[in-house]
């Protein structure tokens, strides 16, 4: 039993546990209120402007039991989703933007949960109004019509516009733009139009007008900046006529005439008046106040004046009608009336037109002949024309002017009064060219000036020209170029040349004629200026291909022009390349090509290019022959003379080739050519040297000429150091020439014998070796007395030679030497061994020899003269 009682115990206590395990509690939202970002977003509140993707509201709540809560939003079915919540960190983000004239607030489903509980409440989110709406105007376009006597400061239109914004951003003001220069004013607040106070309307000044409104709302912030947002409307004001402005006349002043021939009851002249309110006009009746002395009438209606009697009865020769115009209303009261005069002359009747007279009568055709190209301000004396008017007075009186081609002739005088003799003169002898025209025509016209009837006649002047010879000929170009092919027959057709004359008859034939120092070859017919070779010559293009000469076209009277004429003699393969010599003797190193040329006497490529190919060699397949330059050489694999000897059993190694030399000309011709090439193996010299005689070994002329002018070049070089030792010396006194060491010889002057033991002269075949002298004792008598001896310096050597040129052996050639005043400049060899054997000459020796010198030069004088 008691274990029974121990049971059951310990399963009640099993359940109460169980139980009480099960009881959780629901999380919770915090409420912070509505100035919060921060809770369940009860009475939140956000400006329309807001960004999307701003953060804009934290969620926040906890769980009784301290379990992580997470967070939601959601909203009704049918609408947007305006945001969107981090789910554990309850962050609320903007993700669709806001508009609160389309929406003021928001519902929304914001939900916690600690994962077995869940808790949603509905929350309204109130969307705030940020300035983000222009003014909008109501009931467009805006069209009102106002009497031009509406009176100013009157109301005349109400302007509407509407700002969905609220508070300051909703409230509208107006205003209008250029004020200044308008006549209406607007009520800032209620928006109504009214004339501005002193202004008028006019219609006959204006009929319309346009006024800009701005309706402006009162500023707000959107996005964090402060905005006045403000829309423009165009309000259209038509001016609506009425009665207030007098008729008016149309084409003052008005002037009428009455002529010798008026009929009674004929039409003097109308008179037009309308009514100052176009908008709305009335009828206009004429009448004549005064002025008319029983003489003229006025029809009511259409204003016509007219002639009650014959002109001849008129009193008065001026009268001046006084007309009135009136306003007739509907109802047939004048409104309004005008005055206007309205001139009337009697005159007599102009029924007389100029008339162009001849020497027999009115005359209505007038000719004359003449050469083109008069002198300028030459009167055309062959023509005798008279015109008249027999009117009077301002009926008379005329204007002369020529019609045609204008700037050639003028007419004198221009006006005319009664009668006048008419002179034409020249005014542009350019343009009087019988090539252009063969005759001239004019119209001779005279106008009345002063009447309204303009009478006007006419005379026709026609003016046929002669020819003169004032052209040259003209080639149709200043130069042609011909081509004809060498080898054409004498006589060819080369090229025609025109030229052409516009002067008529024999003064625009033209004959050609040929000159020049390129002209020899050629002739050119006289009339048809066809050039042709001559009957004996022959154009060759390898002797010369380019004429020139000069071709002349000269008209009868020696006026000429001349072209230029350039010819081209073309080309033709009319020469086979040639070889110096049938057999060509070659000498090849192993190694290196031989060289053969063939020359194609042609002009012109590719008549004169030549290729090469070898058609036959002994032994077979051995040489290469380049087929531009005609270097022959051997295959690349006989490198040495081994292999020759292995290729043929003959010990000169000569072997015969035959190359063919071809021209690329249409047709091709052709040459061969035997070449014999002794091969050889490269030679043991080493040197620039060696290799250029080992080269010129089949061109011994050429070695000789390098030769010869290296000798040239030394020796030019010897004569230009031995010319500066001549000026160094003469400027140091130590050589004086003849005429400063001539002195009188007193009376007991006696003749100095020298000593010639120590003068040795060696026999040359040289003439500058017979001055070299040897002088031991190295003293002597300045004999010439120039103060200038200075026994301690030696006599300056001349400067050496370049080295001796590289010469060929077996090839002697004699040593050269070049004399000098001071001494004798020798060969390189020979002046090292003299040096050698003795030393140098010293000044004594060089004075004593120049007095040797000079006694020659005097004995030699005194026997000529």
């Amino acid at each position: 039993m008691k274990q029974i009682n121990k049971v059951d115990i310990s399963l009640f206590l099993t359940v109460v546990h169980v139980c009480l395990a099960q009881a959780d509690y629901a999380p919770y939202f915090f409420d912070n209120g509505p100035n919060t970002k921060n809770g369940n977003m009860a009475l939140f509140s956000l400006s329309e402007d807001t960004e999307i993707g701003m953060q804009v509201y934290i969620l926040n709540g906890t769980d009784p039991e301290g379990d992580p809560v997470t967070f939601g939003i959601a909203f009704e079915p049918g609408f947007k989703n305006y945001f969107k919540v981090d789910s554990q960190t309850g962050i609320v983000t903007l993700i669709e933007e806001l508009d609160r004239e389309k929406l003021d607030e928001v519902e929304a489903l914001v939900s916690i949960s600690d994962g077995l509980n869940k808790v949603v409440e509905k929350v309204r989110i109130l969307v705030t109004d940020a300035n983000d709406e222009r003014p909008e105007f109501r009931n467009m376009p805006f069209i009102v019509n106002v009497p031009e006597d509406t009176p100013s400061g009157r109301s005349i239109f109400q302007t509407q516009a509407v700002d969905r914004d609220n508070g300051s951003g909703g409230s509208v003001t107006y205003y209008l733009q250029n004020t200044h220069n308008t006549k209406f004013a607007i009520d800032r607040h209620s928006g109504v139009l009214r004339i501005k106070p002193g202004a008028a309307l006019d219609y006959e000044k204006s009929r319309m007008h346009f006024v800009t409104v701005v309706a402006k709302d009162g500023g707000g912030k959107f996005k964090g900046k402060y905005q006045v947002l403000s829309s423009s409307a165009t309000v259209t004001i038509n001016v609506v006529d009425v009665q207030d402005t007098p008729p008016s006349f149309v084409g003052l002043p008005y002037y009428g005439y009455v002529y010798e021939d008026t009929l009674s009851g004929s039409e003097v002249f109308t008179v037009v008046a309308n009514d100052g309110d176009l908008g709305n006009p009335n009828a206009i009746h004429y009448s004549i106040v005064s002025g008319s002395d029983g003489s003229f009438i006025i029809n009511n209606t259409s204003g016509s004046i007219m002639v009650l009697d014959y002109p001849n009865h008129l009193k008065k020769v001026l009268y001046e009608l006084k007309i009135q115009a009136s306003e007739v209303s509907p109802e047939g009261d004048v409104v309004a009336h005008a005055f206007s005069i309205v001139t009337i002359r009697v005159v007599d009747l102009n029924n007389h037109p100029p008339t162009f007279y001849g020497e027999n009568g009115p005359q209505s055709k007038f000719e004359l002949t003449m050469y083109e190209h008069p002198p300028e301000g030459e009167i055309l004396r062959g023509l005798k024309i008279t015109v008249n008017d027999s009117d009077q007075g301002a009926n008379a009186k005329f204007s002369l002017r020529l019609v045609g081609p204008r700037g050639i002739f003028r007419v004198v005088p221009q006006t005319v009064l009664n009668e006048a003799q008419v002179t034409i003169i020249v005014e542009n002898s350019e343009a009087i060219d019988y090539e252009k025209y063969q005759f001239l025509s004019f119209k001779l016209l005279a106008v009345e000036i002063d009447t309204p009837e303009k009478f006007s006649s006419t005379a026709d002047i026609v003016i046929h020209l002669l020819d003169t010879n004032d052209n040259i000929p003209r080639f149709s170009t200043d130069y042609y170029i011909a081509r004809i092919p060498e080898n054409s027959p004498g006589g060819s057709n080369v090229v025609s040349v025109t030229a052409t004359d516009p002067d008529s008859g024999l003064w625009g034939e033209v004959k050609y004629s040929i000159y020049g120092s390129g002209s020899d070859l050629f002739l050119i017919h006289s009339s048809t200026g066809i050039i042709y070779s001559q009957p004996w010559a022959t154009l060759d293009a390898e002797l010369k291909s380019k004429y020139n000469f000069y071709v002349k076209a000269e008209d009868t009277e020696g006026k000429y022009s001349l072209a230029e004429v350039f010819v081209t003699v073309l080309d033709m393969n009319d020469h086979s390349p040639e070889f110096n010599e049938n057999i060509l003797q070659k000498t090849m190193i192993i190694g290196a090509p031989v060289q053969v040329e063939a020359i194609d006497d042609d002009a012109e490529e590719p008549n004169n290019v030549v290729e090469y190919s070898i058609m036959q060699s002994d032994p077979d397949n051995i040489f290469d022959i380049n087929i531009d330059t005609g270097e022959i050489k051997l295959k690349s694999y006989i490198k040495s003379m081994d292999i020759v000897q292995n290729i043929t059993k003959q010990k000169d190694c000569k072997w015969s080739v035959v190359v063919q030399a071809k021209d690329r000309g249409s047709p091709s011709f052709s040459t061969t050519a035997v070449v014999k090439i002794d091969i050889t193996e490269a030679t043991q010299l080493k040197g620039p040297m060696a290799v250029f005689l080992f080269q010129s070994r089949d061109n011994p002329m050429k070695a000789l000429g390098v030769l010869a002018g290296v000798i040239c070049v030394m020796v030019l070089i010897t004569v230009l150091i031995s010319t500066a030792m001549f000026m160094r010396n003469k400027k140091n006194n130590r050589i004086m020439p003849a005429r400063h060491i001539i002195k009188k010889r007193p009376k007991d002057y006696r003749s100095k014998t020298v000593r010639t033991g120590w003068l040795k002269f060696r026999r040359s075949n040289s003439p500058s070796e017979k001055f070299v002298a040897e002088d031991p004792e190295q003293n002597g008598e300045n004999l010439n007395s120039n103060n200038n001896m200075q026994p301690q310096e030696p006599l300056p050597c001349a400067p050496a030679l370049p080295p001796p040129p590289i010469t060929l052996p077996k090839q002697n050639k004699p040593e050269w030497s070049v004399p000098t005043v001071s001494g004798s400049v020798a060969s390189k060899s020979k002046r090292q061994s003299r040096e050698n054997n003795s030393p140098s000459v010293s000044s004594a020796l060089v004075s004593e020899l120049k007095m040797k010198l000079e006694r020659k030069m005097m004995e030699s004088n005194s026997s000529r003269y």
